[in-house]
């Protein structure tokens, strides 16, 4: 086992919206991944995740990089800019090339790193005619960083069951507790450790909805989601604001057994 612990870097996607733990906080691939290394490891196992969502490339960069090098970290993931990407001015090339110096400097400090080209999201979002150059952009930016610094990229743009609507939640832009068991196990499988096989289980495709039906799924979403998020941004504010990490020290995790 290469691994004494494991520190999560990002947004909303690694803070694990909307996988809830009974309690009603956030799970997520990141916990999975995490408890799953600790059967490896054994009980001394650290892990610590300081994805905020919300967050932009920028401010993941500012907020957690020094303290997860300040960790010592064996593994870290890194997953940002799919906030950035959403908003209307962005240069995606940009984005690419302000992860470069942060990989670099994980990958210096003897970390192994873990980078992500992201599922198509854009196919249930309004926008996806420019939304989805700028994601395509930043996946191919993945494998340049990864070729470059020599990380491990993991490739749910590829896996095409992510575009079957039980990977995501009704919010359409998070992952669904289903969603982020599969996130794990693609992670977990990159890493050579053995996965859970459930995990890997995709159920049938449901039967289209009828037109009448999904617009009125879709004008329900827009009042629920979609409206909330344009009033955010017009004032400026965001999900994260008033959101701290949930691990922002390592610490143990109980392993899955």
């Amino acid at each position: 086992m290469r691994w004494t612990n494991f520190v999560a870097m990002g947004d909303s996607f690694t803070e694990g919206m909307n996988d809830a733990y009974p309690d009603g906080s956030y799970r997520g691939w990141a916990d999975l991944v995490a408890a799953r290394l600790a059967v490896e490891a054994g009980p001394d196992f650290g892990y610590a995740n300081l994805a905020v969502r919300g967050k932009l490339l920028d401010q993941v960069v500012a907020d957690q990089l020094e303290p997860a090098l300040a960790m010592q970290p064996s593994l870290v993931s890194f997953a940002a800019g799919g906030n950035d990407i959403l908003r209307r001015k962005v240069e995606p090339r940009s984005l690419v090339e302000r992860m470069d110096p942060v990989v670099g400097r994980l990958r210096e400090a003897g970390a192994d790193v873990i980078l992500f080209r992201f599922a198509d999201v854009t196919a249930h979002l309004p926008g996806q005619r420019f939304m989805s150059p700028r994601a395509a952009v930043l996946n191919n930016g993945a494998d340049e960083l990864a070729a470059r610094h020599g990380a491990h990229v993991i490739d749910l743009f590829g896996d095409d069951v992510f575009h079957h609507p039980v990977m995501w939640s009704p919010d359409r832009l998070h992952m669904s507790p289903a969603g982020h068991r599969r996130v794990a196990a693609h992670v977990l499988n990159t890493l050579g450790v053995g996965v859970e096989e459930d995990w890997l289980l995709v159920p049938p495709v449901p039967a289209p909805t009828p037109w009448l039906l999904a617009r009125s799924a879709d004008l329900r979403w827009a009042g629920q989601h979609l409206a909330p998020w344009i009033r955010r941004r017009l004032a400026g504010a965001s999900s994260g604001d008033l959101v701290t990490a949930k691990r922002p020290e390592l610490a143990p995790i109980d392993a899955l057994a």
